[in-house]
């Protein structure tokens, strides 16, 4: 199937759903076509408000999807096609609200645009439209999103991939048809907070689950900005305080967060915003890492324990790591249990139990998923090195963490 032909069913999938609009713009961004209805005030809107440049920029840099919001609320996503490196096209979704908004919010975020060079005639046609624009979830368009992306490069990316997008930036509300279960959300959410406590790297896999699930706090605030400005203090305070719990020290901790609050308060429009919570995350975790990082332990023995913890979704093997560090395997066992005070298999059990008691926290996974992304080669397997290392079967464990006396999908 030729991408014609991919772009065309992706238009007829969008229109079942949430009716987004796809636009085509050339690699100079100049628009081509689109099937929005109105499309002459919609690509105004997203030149004159600065959405254009900042998707030109980032795709002069970049290959992965990006999120385009403005201080209006309206947020677009733009997928980028290239050849050897060098853009072609550009096709764009959107525009959308993430959450039901007021022609009020609207009017206020109009304001940060006094500059624009707009007609008061084009501004009031814009509002006048407000209600005609979907409203599109930030899960589903972010999907719908990297979706477009495997049509233009038939690379498959989750939501975490994404250069601008976090767990908890959405504009206040929800919307109506979107359901919370407030008890994952807060088992997903534990589950990140504890990836920042253990410095753990390889956090992507929690980070993308709860982010499936959380779409930020509810919030009635004066703008989408200021609710989407809230949702990342928040977030920003809570991932501070787990460094602080995983070792951090409070004095670099703190500083670090004043820095990335001051970040959120300047923010200007909603893509500037929403790719600091990410940003982060990632570097608290790092941070946290590196203060945990035993100092009687040796660098080549250290980078056989960050290769391990990086690698936990497969079998592991003494002779990688001698090969890693230029040990031989006789050598590299007997430093590591003379550093670490474990044998190599021992510690890769450990830490593989470890990464199961977050996975476990997403109630939606099956256990036989859990053991099969840690390498186990059976859930028996699982399930026996898991009570081992814990007292506990994973399926107890997880009743545990849920309150529960038994585990429907053990």
């Amino acid at each position: 199937m030729g991408l014609s032909e991919k772009l065309s069913l992706l238009q007829e999938f969008l229109q079942c759903g949430s009716s987004v609009s796809l636009w085509h713009y050339d690699a100079d961004g100049n628009l081509v076509d689109s099937n929005y209805p109105q499309q002459t005030l919609l690509s105004t809107a997203f030149t004159a408000f600065g959405c254009r440049d900042r998707m030109l920029s980032h795709a002069a840099s970049h290959d992965n999807p990006i999120l385009l919001g403005d201080a209006l609320g309206l947020v677009w996503g733009a997928a980028f096609e290239k050849q050897d490196g060098k853009l072609q096209n550009i096709y764009v979704l959107g525009p959308t609200f993430f959450a039901d908004v007021s022609l009020a919010q609207v009017e206020e975020g109009l304001k940060r645009y006094h500059d624009a060079e707009a007609s008061i005639a084009w501004k009031i046609h814009l509002l006048d439209n407000v209600p005609t624009i979907p409203v599109c979830n930030f899960i589903l368009f972010s999907h719908y999103l990297l979706m477009l992306h495997f049509c233009l490069t038939t690379e498959k990316l989750d939501v975490s991939a994404l250069n601008v997008t976090s767990l908890t930036v959405m504009p206040d509300g929800e919307a109506p048809s979107l359901k919370r279960d407030r008890h994952k959300i807060y088992s997903a959410e534990q589950a990140m907070l504890q990836m920042v406590r253990n410095g753990d790297l390889n956090y992507k896999e929690s980070l993308s689950g709860a982010m499936n699930l959380s779409i930020g706090p509810n919030l009635a605030a004066h703008t989408p900005l200021s609710g989407a400005k809230t949702s990342d203090i928040i977030f920003c305070t809570l991932v501070c305080r787990a460094a602080i719990e995983g070792g951090l020290s409070p004095e670099e901790a703190y500083s670090l967060n004043d820095s990335y609050l001051q970040l959120i308060e300047n923010a200007c429009t909603w893509d500037e915003l929403v790719s600091l919570p990410l940003t982060m995350y990632n570097d608290f975790i790092h941070r946290v890492h590196r203060c945990r990082e035993n100092p009687k332990v040796s660098a080549p023995i250290q980078k056989c324990i960050d290769y391990i913890e990086l690698h936990l979704d497969r079998r592991i093997l003494a002779s990688e790591l001698a090969a890693l560090i230029g040990y031989s395997e006789y050598y590299v066992t007997r430093k590591f249990k003379e550093e670490t005070g474990y044998f190599i298999n021992d510690y890769i059990k450990f830490a593989k139990v470890e990464r199961a008691k977050i996975l476990l926290a997403n109630a939606e996974r099956d256990i036989a998923d859990v053991a099969e992304m840690l390498g186990f080669g059976s859930q028996s397997y699982f399930g026996q090195i898991f009570k081992e290392v814990t007292g506990s079967t994973p399926a107890v464990y997880r009743a545990t963490l849920f309150g529960k006396h038994r585990d429907k999908k053990a």
